[in-house]
């Protein structure tokens, strides 16, 4: 399978090319050249487990890995999960589930796609003979799984740009505390929209990435996408039969990666009658899904960080699909958007009869969480709690939920008299921070790149 640039000026890539590369030179991002059928394959699917069922998926997609290499990948990118389903779905009664994607290393969802990425740049570097310099911006939780994904793995260096004071001092932590040698986390003056936007600028220096053999973590990175991919497959396979194709996934996000890897599958014939985009005050995608114009706002700080995002990274994917896989139009969109902060869709916003949108504010976030656990006896995190806004539990759905309570236990303890843990997060309580703080500037950035870089 080859992948091309939503740009259109890039050569097609093989999986493992697109991957190491991350995003295209080009500027846009890569997808399948087409997506494939599923339909056929789903009733020999059932019953498979988490770590068998992702590599059922990947070995369409990653078809220039051997099986016999890919299979230990996908295998061990799950061992360190502490649930044995690895993505529990849990039901809240009636007809609604949950289901738990906050199992993984660092109690997050961005752990699911994380840590097989981490286990693919090892392989690059060991079967190429080449060092990697791996470079990412983060909202929150990004950064902590991608760093747990490479932590100490040899020929590798990860810098990982995050807002100073806008991400929950638990999620720094796990950046910031790990005592590894090629692990470093840069706290930049700013958003974490000014973090991607020097991340963008410093890969569109391609003598500059070329030297030091740069890739993107971010969920940009094409690998991110179609793991995430699995998890959905895999919920939609637990629901009831009878449930599956009036099943409503309700999705926490701001990057808009999480819900773009359901709506993929959906293309590929998973039969997902719609999703809910479920976003907190930083509205942009509520806004588009409800007006259907795509313009940028001021980011306000909250209780839910990781999605304190008016810039969508994985929105360009969409609009590839959405503007009939034409790189112009794309390359249009993009560049008025990026003179005028404001993308009009032609179809409007009833174009899309599979989605819809919900935003929820800081003042309601703790309010959702209290009452949720008092109907529930469930606890969740404030991400999750803006799914739980306006949902229906008479409807089959699915929301996901994103993080542990655990990593905001001020939050969950003021809205429930819960204080939660997770021993991982205390064993960070006793560890030194070690951060830089640097300009968000993409100079100041290249510099420390340059002086820190594996290779």
């Amino acid at each position: 399978m080859r992948y091309v640039s939503t740009r259109g000026r890039t050569p097609p890539h093989s999986f493992s090319d697109a991957v190491a590369v991350g995003l295209a030179p080009d500027g846009g991002l890569f997808l399948p050249e087409s997506l494939p059928d599923l339909g056929a394959r789903l009733g020999g699917w059932e019953g498979l487990g988490y770590a068998q069922l992702c590599l059922e998926f990947l070995r369409i997609f990653a078809d220039d890995i051997p099986e016999a290499e890919l299979k230990p990948l996908v295998f061990g990118a799950y061992e360190r999960f502490d649930a044995p389903e690895v993505a529990p779905l849990r039901s809240l009664g009636g007809r609604r589930h949950v289901l738990e994607l906050f199992h993984g290393p660092t109690l997050a969802f961005k752990d699911f796609a994380l840590q097989l990425l981490g286990s693919l740049y090892a392989r690059q570097c060991r079967v190429r003979g080449e060092t990697i310099n791996v470079l990412g911006a983060t909202s929150g939780d990004t950064g902590a799984a991608a760093i747990h994904g490479l932590l100490g793995r040899p020929g590798t260096g990860i810098f990982i740009l995050y807002p100073d004071g806008r991400v929950s001092p638990l999620q720094e932590r796990q950046m910031a505390c790990t005592g590894a040698g090629n692990v470093f986390a840069l706290a930049i003056d700013g958003t974490f929209d000014d973090a991607q936007a020097a991340l963008k600028e410093i890969f569109g220096d391609l003598g500059f990435r070329s030297r030091h053999r740069l890739s993107a973590v971010n969920s940009i990175n094409l690998a991110r996408v179609l793991a995430q991919c699995v998890y959905y497959l895999y919920a939609w396979l637990q629901l009831p039969r009878a449930d599956r194709s009036q099943a409503e996934f309700v999705v926490p996000t701001g990057n808009f990666g999480n819900v773009l890897a359901g709506w993929m599958l959906r293309r590929m014939g998973v039969p997902i009658r719609r999703f809910r985009v479920a976003t907190n005050q930083n509205d942009i995608l509520w806004r588009f899904f409800t007006t259907g114009q795509y313009r940028v706002g001021a980011v306000l700080p909250s209780l839910a960080p990781s999605m304190d995002i008016q810039v969508a990274s994985n929105f360009e994917r969409f609009l590839y699909y959405l503007l009939d896989s034409d790189p112009a139009r794309v390359r249009a969109a993009m560049d008025e958007f990026k003179t005028t902060g404001l993308w009009r869709s032609p179809q409007g916003a009833s174009a899309w009869p599979e989605f819809s949108a919900s935003r929820c504010t800081d003042a309601e976030i703790p309010g959702i969480i209290g009452r949720v656990h008092r109907e529930f006896g469930y606890i969740v995190d404030p991400h999750t709690a803006c799914g739980f806004k306006d949902s229906d539990c008479a409807e089959p759905s699915v929301i996901l939920a994103t993080a542990s309570p655990a990593k905001f236990p001020e939050t969950i303890r003021q809205a429930t008299g819960v204080t939660p843990t997770h021993p991982s997060l205390e064993k960070l309580m006793s560890r030194p921070v070690v951060k830089t703080r640097i300009s968000g500037k993409p100079g100041a950035i290249r510099e420390f790149v340059s002086a820190h870089a594996v290779g």
